[in-house]
Parts: structure tokens; sequence; C-alpha cells
């Protein structure tokens, strides 16, 4: 049995539970009511799809070679950013 290595998104919702998404697995999409059986329904969706992928004779990608980190971005205030607009647009701001 081969071992793969899956990176997901957990996704709070708004009226809670947590939406988890795989991004190798396109599609691959799953819902707990809380990170620990988000984190169970995951495995299971994950389970499926590779499980269709072997039945199909295709290829299963996985994460095992990826990290992910995350980038802060600073950017202009949207104020900012509309007065920048409206110059490009000839406004006198």
């Amino acid at each position: 049995m081969k071992n793969f290595r899956y990176n997901v998104i957990f996704r709070p919702e708004p009226k809670g539970g947590f939406t988890v998404i795989v991004p190798s697995l396109p599609g691959c999409i799953s819902y707990g009511k809380n990170l620990e059986e988000a984190k169970k329904m995951a495995e299971e969706a994950i389970n499926l799809y590779i499980e269709s992928l072997k039945a199909r004779k295709e290829i299963v990608p996985s994460d095992n070679q990826d990290f992910i980190t995350t980038i802060d971005i600073n950017s202009p205030s949207f104020a900012n950013a509309k007065v920048k607009y409206a110059q490009a647009k000839g406004a006198n701001c």
C-alpha cells in the first residue's frame, strides 16, 4: 500500500463548521461540524477520490514533495486605490 500526502485547506464557514478543500484533487471538497469531523470527512473523501482514479487507471497525484506557506501582502487602502484609478482616468484629485 502506497502512502500519499495531501495539503488541505480548512475554511471556517459563517454558520459554523469547516469546509475542507484538497487542491491537488480537483473537486475533492468535504465538510465537518468541527475540525475533528472535518478532518475525518476529508480523509474519507480523499480515499474515495483515490479509489475512483485507480478504478479508471488514472495517475494518483499527491503532495509528497510539496509544502505550503503563507505570504502576507501589504497593499494600499481601497481609498488610495480609487484615487489612483481616478487620476489615471484624468480626474484632478
